[in-house]
């Protein structure tokens, strides 16, 4: 079943370009859109000891708990979740229902602003899967039900 459209190059630089935005805007450490199944499709930023795989990974499976969470007092979701630390937080914010942007920040940074301008981010991200799924609907892949054996099922040269 298709959730994530197919996405180009195109698409790549946008996302790129709104993340890199929103680093500046937030002074964040890095920021990541993944799916929902937690699997990265692009990140900006830098954090030296962070592997963004498992952070998306790790990240998504605590966004999908707390909303599982919302259902059971009644909410029907949580579009957001923030985790603070000592040195660094995370924050992640739903941006449709195929995908979310995930926020590493330095704890003494404001989640208040890291808040307020991922909105902007997330709204230019949107408008993208939009376009991207509207270029090509029902082109889109499950990234789960990739075969990491045989990824040329999936992924092909550009020509």
């Amino acid at each position: 079943m298709a959730t994530l459209p197919q996405l180009i190059e195109d698409d790549m630089r946008v996302l790129d370009a709104a993340l890199r935005e929103f680093l500046g805007q937030a002074s964040a450490t890095a920021a990541l859109v993944v799916d929902k199944g937690g699997f990265v499709i692009t990140h900006q930023g830098e954090a030296n000891d962070v592997d963004f795989t498992t952070l998306g990974a790790l990240a998504s499976g605590a966004f999908m708990a707390s909303q599982t969470i919302a259902g059971l007092v009644g909410e029907k979701n949580f579009s957001s979740t923030f985790q603070q630390g000592e040195r660094f937080s995370v924050f992640v914010s739903e941006i449709d229902t195929h995908c979310l942007l995930i926020v590493l920040f330095k704890s003494q940074s404001g989640a208040g602003l890291v808040k307020y301008y991922s909105g902007n981010c997330t709204s230019i991200i949107a408008r993208q899967l939009i376009a991207a799924d509207e270029r090509t609907p029902g082109g889109g892949f499950d990234l789960s039900a990739l075969n990491v054996a045989q990824p040329q099922e999936l992924f092909r040269k550009k020509a």
